[in-house]
């Protein structure tokens, strides 16, 4: 099993900036990818980045250039940098370990 705590969600305007992190902690194997995703009210959760336990990342089309992903494995956690928030970013964010656990989720709400 393994338990993943998200944070660092929140209100904030158009073209500022969050830094979201999500903690794992219990069966942590390796290799491994660790992986944030969103939710918008009547949306489908979509995949917004993610990271290999090597450093291997991936953007959804729609963040590039804007969020950054990254880890620390010794912390075994993940974070996502977002920058030049838009208002279309606003979600519940989740993140995600091995396509198999979720964290709770943390809202994050971009003001126009």
């Amino acid at each position: 099993q393994v338990q993943l705590v998200e944070s660092g969600g929140g209100l904030v305007q158009a073209g500022g900036s969050l830094r979201l992190s999500c903690v794992a902690s219990g069966s942590i194997v390796r290799p491994n990818v660790m992986g944030w995703y969103r939710q918008a009210p009547g949306k489908q959760r979509e995949l917004v980045a993610s990271i290999t336990s090597i450093g291997g990342t991936y953007y959804a089309d729609f963040v590039k250039g804007r969020f950054t992903i990254s880890r620390d494995n010794d912390k075994n956690t993940c974070y996502l940098q977002m920058n030049s928030l838009k208002p279309e970013d606003t979600a519940v964010y989740y993140c995600n370990f091995r396509y198999q656990y979720w964290g709770q989720g943390t809202q994050v709400t971009v003001s126009a």
